[in-house]
C-alpha cells in the first residue's frame, strides 16, 4: 500500500472549519492546512507550540510567488516568534499571526482579490 502525502493541486477557499478539520473543493480534510499558490497541502502540526522555522519550509520555497501568509493560531492570537517573522521577511513576505477562523475568513477574501496570499492554518476544534 502506498501512502502519499495529502495534496490538492490548486488553489481553493476553505468552506468550513472545525471539528479538526477543514472542508475545500467538495472535500473535507482533517487536520491542519497550508495553504500555497501551489496547492492545499497537509500540514503535520496540531499545536502552536510545534512550530518552528522549518514547520514553513514549503512557504519560504513558493516566497516568489506568496505575498502575505495568514497564520491561523488555533482558537485563539498567538504572536508569531521573531525568528519565524523574520525569515519571513527576508524571503519579501508580509505575515501575520490571528485565529485560525479569522485566518479563514481573511484568506476567502484575499482569494477571491486573486492576492497573492497564502495561509497556514491549525485544525481547532
Amino acid at each position: 500500500m502506498e501512502i502519499r502525502e495529502a495534496h490538492f493541486p490548486r488553489r481553493a477557499p476553505l468552506d468550513a472549519y472545525g471539528n479538526g478539520g477543514f472542508r475545500f473543493a467538495e472535500m473535507s480534510h482533517r487536520g491542519s492546512l497550508l495553504c500555497l499558490p501551489s496547492g492545499i497541502y497537509g500540514w503535520n502540526f496540531t499545536e502552536f507550540s510545534q512550530l518552528d522555522l522549518t514547520s514553513f519550509e514549503k512557504v519560504l520555497a513558493e516566497s516568489d510567488d506568496v505575498e502575505v501568509l495568514l497564520i491561523g493560531t488555533g482558537p485563539e492570537l498567538r504572536p508569531i516568534p521573531e525568528e519565524i517573522k523574520q525569515a519571513f521577511r527576508e524571503a519579501g513576505i508580509i505575515s501575520d499571526s490571528m485565529s485560525t477562523g479569522a485566518a479563514v475568513r481573511t484568506f476567502n477574501v484575499m482569494l477571491s482579490e486573486d492576492r497573492a496570499v497564502a495561509a497556514a492554518v491549525l485544525a481547532v476544534d
